[in-house]
């Protein structure tokens, strides 16, 4: 026999109320990019470094191309672009 609407509705209210609401991010707390500390930090999540969309590597050496590109974080971390190439804490 089919469920009724008002079940499901219960049941998902019911594992709704069970999510902490630590886990639950308000729409502002989901747009505000991370900021590391330094680069140490960064690379930890992003192990290449992070980047604006289109940066390019200035390097004597082979250009690293693996970084992550996400203007926003690349934003609220521009402290640790050292030679200012659009790409902060590249790393290969």
């Amino acid at each position: 026999m089919p469920r009724s609407i008002p079940a499901a509705a219960t049941v998902l209210g019911l594992v709704l109320a069970a999510v902490p609401a630590t886990l639950i991010a308000s729409p502002a707390e989901a747009a505000k990019p991370r900021t590391f500390k330094n680069c140490t930090a960064l690379n930890k999540v992003y192990p290449h470094g992070v980047g604006r969309p289109g940066a390019r590597d200035q390097t004597s050496g082979k250009p690293v191309t693996t970084f992550k590109r996400n203007g926003k974080v690349y934003a609220a971390n521009t402290k640790s672009d050292r030679d200012k190439d659009g790409i902060a804490c590249e790393k290969a």
